[in-house]
Parts: structure tokens; C-alpha cells; sequence
């Protein structure tokens, strides 16, 4: 803040420039020195310089897995990466993109309102025609609406897409944001009033020799419930977080509910395929090294994990678990230890 003065500070000010004892030029070139910062009331600042730093870091994560998923789909070369991060009105944004271009306005669930996905005109052309197999050379300018078959294949790019944006905003929120419409025309994307600020992620994009920008425009009426998130604090700490006790409950939670298959293997043997063919109905087939009294094996996915012994229950077959492989193998190498000691 400015200093403001007194009433004889003032008076002494004047009778000092008076005397002579100090320049009016000199106290007039001090003043210019000084560095005044301009505030526009019109566009007050939403995001603090840490906040806007980690929505920074959030998108460089975003900016990673694009080009990596980009790449795979295209088998092309693709390029992404964060240029800047601003803060302005929606008004402004809507004024700065081209028309024609390609705008997905993303709902942003669980958080209320939408976002907008533009994708520069030349990025969006050279997409399709690298998907088409074509070459996507960077000497053609096209400026034209989507067909429908172009429309529905650039919504297929973009939802891929959208499914790393809620990867790289995991640490923040679920986010689970989902397409809602894909407009050409800026001025049918109002998804706030033009007064509303927003924050603009800025990527600028090479899909082969094509380059442009791809803009993110997140409304600040739509981030507000994780503004407090946003902080570098917050950031690393749920960065690592990720070895907690109540971490691991859910992961294990969520593991008790994966199907896998459990094969109970009574033995083995090599045979021809002819002799495969020729099997009939009541053939009997010897095993290879297996005794009546050996322990079948029982496999999780394709891992030996346990021994067990056939039975019944009732009138179903059932197994019984009598070893876990680990401890045999431990046992085992137990034994080595001691023949070798003796």
C-alpha cells in the first residue's frame, strides 16, 4: 500500500522544497522509478500465482499421457505440451479462437457447470486425415465445418482424451469429466456469462509436421469447490499419500471383487496330437511321474499356488488346500541348507 501523510509531514515537505533543501525534480524522477502495478477492477484476479502453478503441473501430466495416447492411436509422431496458463474473462477466450474451429464442451462431473476443449482447426483436420491414412502434411490451411463422418471420429479422439484428463486430476478429484456436444461456431459455446473469469491451459501440438494450439478453458465458478486443492502443499502431499493404511483397504477392497481363474491340475503328459483325436469316451490316459497319493496342484491364473487333496461335498467334487507352494519351496531350500552344512 501507499504511504499516505500527515498534515505536517506535508507542511514540512513544502517548506523543505522551499528552502532549498530538497529538489522537486529529484523527489518527481523517484517517483517514476517506482514500479506501479495496475489493477483492473473488471477482471479480478481468482487464482493466486501457487494455485495457477499447480493447475500448471496438473496439465503437464495431462500433456504427457495426450502425447503418449495420441502417438499410439495415430502411430504417429504427437507433441504436447503446456506453453502457459492464464487467467482472464470468457469473453476474451471466446474473441481469441478461430470460427470455424472445434469446440467439445466437457461436463465436468462431480463439479457443476462445463469446460471447453478447442482444438485448433489445423490439429483437428490433421487428426482425421492420419486416421483416414493419409499423411497430414503441414503446407494445407483448412478452414471448414466437420462433416458427420468427421465429427463423429474427432468425438472419438476426444473422449480418449478426456480419459487422461481425469488421470492427471486423480490427486485433486474423481473427476470424471464426459463430452457433452462438439460445436464449430465460438459463439454457440456459452457456458458462462462473458463477464466470468476462467483459467486458459494453453497447449501447443504437433501432430507430424502440423502445428497448432489446443486450449482448455476451465470457469472459475466451476473449479471454485477445489480452489483450496490447488496449492503445492496439498499437491505433494497427495502425491505421497499414496502408501497409507486406508489407501491399501480400498485397493484391497477393490481387489476382492477381480475374477480369476483357479485350475486344480491333477498331472501332466506329453501326446501326440493323433492320438488326441483318436481319445473315446472311457479311454484311460496314464499320467507321467504322478502317484495315487500325490497332491494335485492349484493354479491362480498361471501361478502353482497351493497342493491340495480331492474329495466330496455332498454330491459336488471338492478340493481341500493342504500346502501353499511358498512354504514348500522353503522348506525345500531348508533342506539344501542343512545337507549342504552336513
Amino acid at each position: 500500500m501507499n504511504e499516505v501523510l500527515s498534515q505536517d509531514e506535508i507542511d514540512q515537505l513544502l517548506t523543505a522544497i522551499s528552502t532549498g533543501e530538497v529538489d522537486a525534480e529529484d523527489m518527481k524522477n523517484s517517483s517514476e522509478q517506482r514500479k506501479i502495478k495496475i489493477y483492473d477492477f473488471k477482471r479480478p484476479d481468482k487464482f493466486s500465482k501457487d494455485q495457477i502453478r499447480t493447475i500448471s503441473m496438473i496439465h503437464e501430466t495431462f500433456a504427457r499421457l495426450t502425447t503418449t495416447s495420441l502417438s499410439a492411436q495415430l502411430r504417429s509422431m504427437v507433441h504436447v505440451h503446456v506453453v502457459s496458463v492464464d487467467q482472464l474473462t470468457y469473453e476474451e477466450f471466446i474473441r481469441s479462437i478461430p470460427n470455424p474451429t472445434t469446440l467439445a464442451v466437457v461436463d465436468m462431473e462431480p463439479l457443476k457447470g462445463s469446460a471447453v476443449l478447442e482444438i485448433d482447426p489445423s490439429i483437428t483436420f490433421a487428426i482425421i486425415e492420419k486416421l483416414f491414412g493419409g499423411k497430414a502434411e503441414g503446407n494445407q490451411k483448412i478452414s471448414r465445418e466437420l462433416t458427420e463422418i468427421e465429427a463423429a471420429v474427432i468425438e472419438g479422439v476426444i473422449v480418449r482424451i478426456l480419459g487422461n484428463l481425469r488421470e492427471s486430476w486423480a490427486n485433486v478429484i474423481d473427476l470424471r469429466p464426459r463430452l457433452g456436444r462438439i460445436e464449430v461456431n465460438p459463439q454457440f459455446a456459452q457456458v458462462v456469462p462473458p463477464s466470468d473469469m476462467v483459467v486458459l491451459v494453453t497447449l501447443e501440438t504437433k501432430v507430424g509436421e502440423v502445428e497448432g494450439m489446443t486450449n482448455f478453458c476451465i470457469p472459475y465458478i466451476t473449479i471454485e469447490p477445489v480452489i483450496s486443492k490447488l496449492s503445492g502443499q496439498y499437491w505433494y502431499s497427495s502425491v505421497r499419500k499414496g502408501t497409507t493404511t486406508e489407501n491399501l483397504s480400498v485397493i484391497k477392497e477393490r481387489l476382492n471383487s477381480v475374477v480369476v481363474d483357479m485350475i486344480v491340475e491333477v498331472g501332466s503328459i506329453g501326446v501326440k496330437i493323433k492320438d488326441v483325436l483318436a481319445l473315446k469316451v472311457g479311454d484311460c490316459v496314464k499320467l507321467a511321474n504322478v502317484k495315487v497319493n500325490d497332491n494335485f496342484k492349484v493354479k491362480i491364473g498361471n501361478r502353482s499356488k497351493f497342493e491340495c487333496r480331492p474329495g466330496k461335498v455332498g454330491s459336488k467334487a471338492a478340493i481341500q488346500i493342504v500346502k501353499k507352494v511358498e512354504d514348500i519351496k522353503h522348506n525345500h531350500l531348508a533342506e539344501l541348507e542343512t545337507g549342504g552344512e552336513e
